[in-house]
């Protein structure tokens, strides 16, 4: 099913699609914040300009009260494990009168659990294509679970795959997950489409803001990390890799922006290495001024090893903000090694060293920049990932059609 995309054939695609209704099940939306949330809002804003209608069935959240459109809201409950996460009850007799009213051509769900599930069960009710977008490595985040989790990362992985196969189409964000989720037994179609960005969102223009903001010298450097402070984004690892670049480099600055649960225990180990001047915890920003950190920054440091992407890559990329990451999963094609930056192995003094070579080096840190730029433009750009979408979605339901047209009687499809 894969196909090159040129650009004549992307406009066509643009301009003669008809309209199709999509309905998202999520177990995360807004107000919560994560690439999953990131994902589908941008995904939805660049189809809805392209002439589609897209449906939210989505958890609800205490205190949020926004006016939405087309965005159902399931009664939920908080999550034990994390409070600003709300678990969905998946039952509401509203729906089958809303599915009834407005006819889905497609369900996408973004999670194999509670709303997926039900995302997945009304796809067969309605006889409409099942495309399930692949964002998390879930049994890397099995720390949250409180007890034998060797076998509840095993299960996860089942509990995965199995999902996966019930589906007409699975989107994996790099070609990296696509070979993953194969090697795991997934026998369904699998497209690598990743989550794009709006590029114009990122260029920020005065450099100097987040300098005057914490009252950074000029000569200081910075290093920047976006994104959420829990144990599966390996943030230990990044600061004793930042104790190590401090002693080299002493004027040398740590911006973790986000928030989480691990934000207490990092502050204290920040503290007794005597660095909680360099080390700066901004906490939740909001998501608009989050390209004025990326603009004042001098180079994006990421560890994690269990990302399918790495969204916050191309968001520093499309800032003009070289990289420095651990080579792992979506990550190792997020970055374009030794041109608009530096994979390393998971190893403190591996990492260190080349956050040390490019903040040493000033020509190469503007050379990787320029590519940094560049290359998230053409790669990344967030229409040109929905129109790769669309084709998905164009594709399956002119299969689903040709084999209804094969089963039904020759009467009945002249009738």
């Amino acid at each position: 099913m894969s196909v090159t995309i040129g650009t004549p054939l992307k406009k066509a695609l643009e301009q003669e699609m008809k309209q199709i209704k999509i309905a998202v099940f999520s177990d995360s939306y807004c107000p919560y914040t994560s690439g999953v949330v990131h994902s589908i809002e941008t995904f939805k804003a660049e189809l809805e300009a392209l002439g589609h209608d897209i449906y939210i069935f989505a958890p609800s959240y205490p205190n949020w009260k926004a006016s939405e459109e087309k965005v159902f809201r399931f009664f939920s409950v908080p999550a034990p494990t994390n409070r600003d996460f709300s678990l969905a009850i998946p039952f509401d007799r509203r729906l089958k009168k809303i599915f009834r009213i407005w006819q889905p051509d497609i369900i996408h769900v973004h999670s194999p659990f509670i709303l997926g599930r039900l995302g997945a069960k009304y796809a067969r009710a309605l006889k409409v294509p099942l495309v399930f977008t692949f964002h998390t490595l879930y049994e890397e985040y099995v720390h949250y679970f409180p007890f034998a989790r060797m076998i509840t990362k095993k299960f996860t992985r089942l509990i995965a795959r199995n999902f996966c196969n019930r589906c007409d189409l699975v989107i994996a964000p790099t070609e990296a997950i696509k070979k993953y989720l194969q090697e795991i037994g997934v026998r369904v179609p699998v497209e690598s489409i990743p989550t794009g960005i709006k590029i114009e969102e990122f260029s920020f223009s005065d450099r100097n803001w987040l300098r005057r903001r914490y009252q950074i010298p000029a000569q200081d450097k910075i290093l920047l990390f976006v994104g959420r402070l829990g144990q599966e984004k390996n943030i230990d690892f990044l600061l004793e890799s930042y104790f190590k670049v401090n002693k080299e480099l002493p004027g040398t600055r740590l911006i973790l922006v986000g928030g989480g649960p691990e934000e207490q225990s990092l502050k204290k180990r920040v503290t007794q290495e005597g660095l909680l001047e360099n080390v700066i915890f901004t906490g939740k920003i909001p998501k608009e001024e989050v390209a004025k950190y990326y603009a004042g920054a001098d180079l994006f440091v990421f560890a994690s090893v269990t990302e399918t992407q790495g969204l916050v890559i191309a968001e520093a990329k499309a800032a003009g903000l070289p990289v420095v990451a651990v080579k792992a999963f979506g990550v190792s094609e997020m970055v374009v090694d030794g041109k608009d930056g530096l994979l390393t192995r998971l190893n403190l003094e591996d990492f260190a060293r080349k956050i040390l070579l490019l903040l040493n080096n000033d020509g190469l840190r503007e050379n990787f920049a320029l590519w940094a730029r560049k290359n998230a433009k053409e790669k990344l750009s967030s229409r040109n990932c929905a129109v790769r979408l669309l084709e998905g979605y164009q594709t399956l339901l002119k299969l689903r059609s040709l084999d209804m047209q094969i089963t039904l009687p020759p009467d009945r499809e002249l009738s």
